[in-house]
């Protein structure tokens, strides 16, 4: 069986972990912590980078520094986790799903305006498998709106828009560090910061809403409760695994590309053929290979396809049920404009086996598993 994801592993994890403990300080913040925040902030030029428990965790960070009230709409695709949706309805604020382009699964630029109302207080683009939505289009909106701008980048570490690290372009950035993710700490997430105005108040808000930040640089004598906030420190343990693999990020980046070049390149034939189609990725636009994903006619092929590869050793999966589709979000949202792709080509997409350590030879038989599946219909 070619499994769908094995959580990335590169060797020295388990040494840095020893080392974290042998420190005396495995809570958050410590030097592998800062090690992991100095290498996002290096790799990508975002003013500040803070490790999260969560990408869940950096998209509420996001919401307080926002300042989103009951009240509020933010603009997002349906299509996405929930996690994109929960960070502002829990602040109150009602999600506004928008149309996705169905060449990239991305937010359609093209409808954001239109879902504008005196209500809007921030956009949120979904960065879909490591693909930028169209950033200038969107900035550009903000800016005549006044309305923040939160990306969504939790697929999109190492990945670019005109040469802008995703994550970076937007008032905010969240990654995640999932174990399903290119780098993974099991569970984790960073939050990216644009303007250095806003640092102080990150700090604050991760810290349990104390500025104990300030007092561990030795600004303050004492630190204090001065605003609303959480525990949104991961563990060094965690960060330490995660460090490991930042170190290796290329060669993971790497691997990644060539198994997803070589998936493109074995099954560029059927999609010739017009049985499959698939991913985009449009000038401009550097991707990370976070995933592969091919897409069937409708959602009754889709379905047969998946049984097919599974009964033949290979896992395969889809995602996500358009939010606005579901019991939370027909409460808690609403869809802006006409649902022209959203469901239709969410029925129709489903993702090939993708990690680090996927040899090239799987990828041809998970390849050859999907032709099969074709040739024999």
């Amino acid at each position: 069986m070619i499994g769908f994801n094995v959580p990335p592993f590169v060797g020295t994890e388990l040494d840095y972990i020893k080392e974290a403990i042998e420190s005396g300080k495995i809570c958050g913040d410590g030097a592998f912590t800062k090690k992991c925040n100095a290498w996002i902030e290096e790799k990508t030029g975002t003013t500040k980078a803070l490790l999260t428990t969560s990408c869940t965790h950096a998209t509420e960070m996001a919401a307080l520094l926002c300042d989103i009230k009951p009240g509020d709409e933010v603009i997002m695709p349906s299509y996405t986790f929930v996690s994109t949706a929960d960070a502002f309805v829990l602040r109150g604020a009602k999600a506004v799903f928008v149309d996705i382009r169905p060449d990239t699964m991305n937010i359609d630029e093209n409808f954001i305006e239109d879902a504008i109302t005196d209500k809007t207080k921030a956009i949120v683009p979904v960065h879909y498998a490591g693909v930028s939505c169209e950033m200038d289009k969107i900035m550009e909106i903000a800016k005549r709106h006044n309305l923040y701008v939160v990306e969504d980048a939790a697929q999109g570490v190492m990945s670019t828009y005109k040469g802008k690290a995703l994550g970076t372009i937007g008032d905010f950035g969240c990654y995640s560090f999932h174990e399903t993710k290119n780098y993974s700490m099991g569970e984790g997430g960073a939050l990216l910061i644009k303007d250095e105005a806003n640092v102080e108040k990150a700090e604050i808000i991760r810290e349990k809403g104390t500025n104990r930040s300030k007092f561990f640089r030795g600004q303050i004598d004492k630190y204090t409760w001065v605003d609303a906030g959480s525990s949104y420190l991961p563990s060094e343990l965690n960060a330490a695994y995660l460090y490991a693999q930042l170190e290796k990020a290329d060669e993971i980046n790497n691997h990644r590309m060539a198994c997803w070049n070589r998936y493109y390149e074995c099954l560029k034939p059927l999609a010739d053929k017009g049985c499959i189609e698939l991913p985009t990725v449009p000038e401009g636009c550097v991707h990370n290979a976070h995933m592969f994903y091919i897409k069937a006619k409708d959602l009754s092929e889709r379905t047969e396809l998946i049984k097919y590869l599974k009964s033949n050793g290979v896992e395969t999966v889809f995602h996500y049920i358009p939010l606005h589709t579901s019991p939370a979000g027909q409460r808690l949202g609403r869809f802006a404009g006409e649902d022209k792709y959203t469901t239709k080509e969410s029925e129709r997409l489903a993702r090939l086996p993708m990690y680090y350590k996927l040899t090239l030879s799987e990828v041809e038989q998970a390849a050859q598993t999907v032709a099969d599946f074709y040739e024999k219909r």
